[in-house]
């Protein structure tokens, strides 16, 4: 089995670096194809690449097509997403009851007592069992403080830093909790790490919900804080009227890896460097 995965592994991660291949290849055929429309000189290291504009030449038929993420390709828009919530181990009675309404954030999720489950034997029950991602949840104190989602079988897994948690129960005049598939609004997400990390949370919730769907929960990025809100509404004469359902919290990614939870030997996609002089002044979502 571990065999199994691991050829898995290293096949996904060649077809990934084909594709990126690929992608290079494909900017440079649009650069020189600009050039000759524009009748502009070719880049310094392009006019030296003989072979790629002897290439050109006799391909032109190759347009720029979209890249085609292999990781949800299977269930993107198909299938709904299987997700286990589960927790750090001994959790307190406020990480369990974050776990349960986390539950109830995603549609199509269960909630699994950690018990002695180690992390590798616990994504391997997952993936035996069909699961497509596994949310786990830590804490400090009583005060939850990561998330981390991980999608089987082969990754990514983004890790997350949670502030400002607000259970459902002391949010007021909360509205009733729905389980219909809700309507996704994501803001702010503009750099490519941050489709990434949209494309990592949206395949987290089942496809198309109906249009009627009372139910909204909205990812706004703000300084590379995710604000996460759950909201009801209800159409009235006047107008729409709105009640925040909860939990109320806030994310930020501090680490994006290619494998799964269990991977320890994972490459890193993406890492917050707080050490970098520029760290706390730039956006990366």
């Amino acid at each position: 089995m571990l065999r199994r995965q691991a050829r898995e592994r290293r096949e996904y991660l060649y077809r990934k670096a084909q594709e990126l291949q690929d992608s290079q290849l494909q900017q440079k055929r649009q650069i020189i194809k600009n050039a000759l429309a524009q009748g502009k000189p070719l880049p310094k290291d392009i006019a030296q690449d003989e072979q790629l504009q002897k290439d050109f030449r006799y391909d032109q038929s190759k347009e720029t097509e979209e890249d085609i993420d292999d990781e949800y390709a299977a269930m993107s828009g198909i299938s709904d997403p299987r997700i286990v919530v589960s927790t750090s181990r001994n959790p307190s009675s406020r990480l369990s009851q974050f776990a349960k309404e986390i539950k109830l954030l995603f549609p199509t999720a269960v909630r699994l007592n950690r018990g002695n489950y180690i992390v590798s034997n616990l994504v391997d029950a997952c993936n035996k069992s069909g699961t497509t991602d596994v949310v786990l949840l830590h804490e400090h104190r009583g005060v939850p403080t990561s998330l981390t989602v991980s999608h089987l079988p082969h990754g990514p897994t983004a890790f997350f830093t949670l502030h400002n948690v607000v259970l459902r129960h002391d949010i007021l005049n909360r509205g009733n909790q729905s389980e219909v598939n809700p309507h996704l609004i994501f803001d702010n997400f503009t750099t490519p790490l941050g489709h990434r990390i949209e494309n990592v949370l949206k395949h987290l919730f089942p496809p198309a919900p109906k249009k009627d769907s009372p139910r909204v929960i909205t990812f706004a990025n703000r300084g590379d804080f995710i604000s996460v809100r759950q909201h009801v509404y209800v159409k009235t004469k006047e107008g729409v009227e709105f009640a925040e359902v909860g939990p109320r919290f806030e994310m930020r990614l501090f680490e994006l890896r290619l494998g799964t939870l269990d991977n320890k030997d994972a490459d890193v996609e993406w890492q917050l460097r707080r050490f970098v002089r520029t760290a706390n002044r730039k956006d990366y979502l």
